[in-house]
């Protein structure tokens, strides 16, 4: 049955008005749900009952009680992890072992923010001035407009919202209109466990309603997950109103194989890299770089895995890699296909849609290897954001930080070695936010996430998060008697 998902203002369910966004399931193209579409007018209408609730209610919620709220909407949560995984999958592909393990992924990282909700501490400065008292105080950033994508909806929220309110700020959600139901259930269950209403308000809609919400001068905060060409639009709009801004985008990112690496973890590491999620990760190692010595053996390996990986109903536990999300970026991942043909690359496993079956009517595309390629390609440029990766050989330690750090990204990256000290020194060489060392795809509640160069500012995760959400007031008390000189400056 078609499912209707609401906006929410103010604590109260409300139609758009606009006209409707019909969501389609990526796995058999059929119609399952229709997003409100919010107006301009309704979008302003949201930042005021953020704005009220920050200057009402929420500001007499202390940081024990926001830590309180936030450990309830965990534990819901954790309850509705099935259901809440079946809705992201229907909505975006993701199999179902993804998404639901995002959901108890993504109560983590509230049970994180929650502990430090009442641990906002300012600091007491010494001045060279004995008579002058100095403090510092952190204060919440205000009503924050968290605009997130559609691969990975509830996670991608929650690396914004539970830093935004363990500061004590409101805000005002706008997901993608491709995947918007798990972040109205989210609301829904934010509303349920306790927050005072207008503190999380979740307005869906399509590019009008993103500018509509970004260029609106009333929201203190912006903060945007997604694409770096909708990053600029933001970035001049917050611009415009002097709005600080927190921008986590896209990656190309290198997952780079010494000669004396663990080779069947490299290979099992390289699959989770780059088809885990089917490629629709802003850290997919998408670029594999292979020390020549080891190389034949290596690629050779990763195309054999990819063509056994198990494609299919993303709903079933057995499957593997589910479709890609929805007909644009099932259209411009084949492009890029066809670029990687055309450009010269060896094709070793996929190359075309995976239709074959109960695959037929979905967005499904063959996982993709293409090996003797160079950097220069524009399959090893480009975020593809597709089960596609490129196998590149390269010489030397060198050789290999020329090729990882040769494109306008940088989120995260990867090595793999047994030598402590080449681990230790290519890290510090890569430009990446995130160097994982033997390991990839992996992510902690307390580790700070975020990107360098066109991937990026500001940081998402870790207690950095929890400072994006704050501003610094000093307060400076002057204790001394006497009266000052009125015409020069007391120091």
């Amino acid at each position: 049955m078609m499912r209707d998902f609401p906006l929410l203002i103010g604590g109260r369910e409300v139609a758009g008005e606009l006209a409707p966004i019909e969501s389609v399931n990526p796995y058999n193209q059929e119609a399952w749900a229709r997003f409100a579409n919010a107006s301009p007018a309704q979008v302003e209408q949201a930042i005021a009952a953020a704005r009220a609730a920050f200057e009402g209610p929420w500001r007499q919620v202390n940081g024990g009680q926001r830590a309180q709220l936030l450990n309830a909407l965990a534990d819901a949560l954790v309850r509705q992890a099935r259901r809440m995984g079946e809705i992201e999958t229907i909505d975006n592909g993701k199999v179902i072992r993804e998404t639901e393990r995002q959901m108890h992924f993504a109560a983590r990282n509230y049970r994180f923010f929650a502990g430090q909700a009442d641990k906002l501490y300012g600091s007491t400065i010494p001045l060279d001035n004995p008579n002058l008292f100095d403090y510092t105080l952190r204060e919440p950033a205000g009503v924050c407009a968290l605009l997130v994508a559609w691969n990975s909806p509830v996670q991608l929220l929650t690396n914004k919202l539970a830093p935004a309110l363990a500061a004590g700020c409101t805000v005002v959600i706008k997901p993608s209109e491709y995947a918007s139901a798990t972040l109205v259930e989210l609301g829904r269950m934010a509303q349920e466990v306790g927050f005072p209403a207008g503190v999380i308000n979740v307005v869906t809609g399509g590019a009008e309603t993103g500018r509509a919400l970004t260029s609106s001068p009333n929201v203190d905060k912006i903060s945007f997950t997604g694409g770096v060409e909708t990053a600029r639009h933001i970035a001049a709009a917050a611009a415009r109103n002097l709005k600080p801004l927190t921008l986590e985008l896209g990656g190309k990112s290198p997952n780079i194989v010494f000669e004396d690496a663990n080779l069947p973890a490299a290979v099992s590491g390289a699959l989770a890299g780059i088809f885990g999620a089917a490629g629709q990760s802003c850290i997919s190692g998408s670029r594999l770089l292979v020390q020549e010595s080891v190389y034949a053996q290596v690629a050779g390996q990763v195309a054999e895995r990819a063509r056994a990986i198990r494609l299919g109903d993303p709903l079933l536990a057995e499957t593997e890699m589910g479709p890609v999300a929805n007909q644009a970026q099932f259209e411009r991942v084949l492009g890029f296909i066809e670029s990687g043909r055309r450009g010269g690359a060896r094709l070793l496993a996929g190359g075309a849609p995976a239709r074959e079956g109960d695959r037929a009517r979905g967005y499904f595309i063959q996982p993709t290897v293409f090996g003797d390629a160079s950097g220069e390609m524009e399959i090893a440029q480009e975020e593809i954001f597709g089960p596609v990766l490129t196998v590149i050989p390269f010489r030397d330690e060198e050789h290999a930080i020329a090729i990882a750090n040769g494109t306008r990204y940088g989120l995260a990256s990867g090595i793999w070695t047994q030598s402590l000290a080449r681990a230790h020194r290519v890290a510090r060489r890569l430009e990446a936010g995130t160097v994982w060392v033997n390991t990839y795809r992996t992510n902690a509640a307390q580790a700070p996430f975020g990107g360098v160069r066109d991937s990026g500012y500001g940081r998402e995760r870790g207690l950095e998060a929890l400072l994006e959400y704050t501003h610094v007031k000093n307060v400076m008390v002057d204790l001394a008697s006497d009266v000052g000189d009125p015409f020069a400056m007391r120091i």
